[in-house]
């Protein structure tokens, strides 16, 4: 533990599964005292419970941030618990549909925004004025697909792609108020999102995308989280307005690289996090495959 988040309070959306686990478990590792906010149906309590069983400080908000009074009401939780808000994680985010657009469902699409875009917009805006009072930063999640497209889940990238300007947006405004925002940008990461067994990801979709990962492999959730924690930290602080790709290279990859990374470098190293809901992020959710 190096606490470079000491004394900091914190909220990370989409906290209890994937990507988001592991965000919760490094800030508590690194000294933050966190609002782990999830879904009712996410393991959002067995999170919390396992970080107090490692001596952090966390507290559990369970519900829908992209309706605008549980979004406020989870800044108020931070607030009313902590007495301050730090740092705010957008990590909450769906993957549940791959369609090519025109078979893509209108119902579907509505949904992916509601809870891509309209939450992280939703927490950033009541979340602000606590930020401005603590000098405070926010980190978004994106991803290469923001940037390069998402074939078979376009919505998905156009998602992303707000996120991205969003939050450079929210950066050269709140900058007058020492408030910093960044977005990391992970590449395929071993979550339930890339088990194909669950995931509407096809078998295809998975071999594509890895052969055309330069690393060779996906990325452990700690990877990811660990860029997080910097861009969080006081480390980062001549960094806003950023885009930290965490991806093995797939935004810079040219045809199958990934085919000729040697196994022994393919395997996905084991990190320190104690994750046990890193494959839980689709359970008790709808998923769509439309051939």
């Amino acid at each position: 533990m190096s606490n470079r988040l000491k004394d900091k309070v914190a909220i990370i959306t989409g906290g209890a599964t994937g990507i988001g686990e592991a965000i919760c478990k490094k800030f508590v590792s690194e000294g933050a005292k966190i609002i782990v906010c999830g879904l009712p149906s996410d393991p959002v309590e067995e999170v919390v419970n396992e970080i107090k069983e490692e001596k952090g400080e966390a507290t559990a908000f369970e519900g829908d941030i992209s309706e605008a009074g549980t979004a406020e009401s989870c800044v108020k939780k931070a607030i009313n618990t902590f007495g301050k808000l730090d740092i705010l994680v957008n990590n909450a985010g769906t993957f549940q549909t791959v369609a090519s657009t025109e078979n893509f469902p209108v119902d579907d699409f509505d949904y992916m925004m509601k809870m891509n875009t309209r939450s992280a917009f939703l927490m950033t805006k009541f979340a602000l004025p606590y930020l401005q009072k603590s000098r405070g930063n926010i980190v978004c999640t994106g991803s290469e697909a923001g940037t390069i497209g998402q074939p078979d889940c376009s919505p998905y990238g156009g998602s992303k792609g707000f996120m991205i300007a969003f939050t450079r947006g929210v950066a050269l405004e709140q900058i007058k108020y020492g408030v910093r925002a960044n977005v990391v940008c992970p590449g395929p990461t071993d979550t339930q999102w890339h088990d194909t067994d669950v995931s509407p990801m096809t078998v295809e979709m998975e071999t594509d995308i890895l052969k055309g990962t330069p690393m060779g492999r996906r990325g452990n959730p700690e990877e990811i989280a660990n860029v997080f924690a910097f861009l969080a930290s006081d480390e980062a602080s001549f960094v806003t307005g950023a885009l930290y790709f965490v991806d093995g290279g797939i935004s810079i990859g040219r045809g199958p690289a990934g085919e000729y990374v040697p196994e022994k470098y393919k395997i996905i190293p084991v990190r320190k996090l104690k994750l046990k809901h890193s494959k839980e992020g689709l359970n008790s959710k709808k998923v769509n495959r439309i051939t």
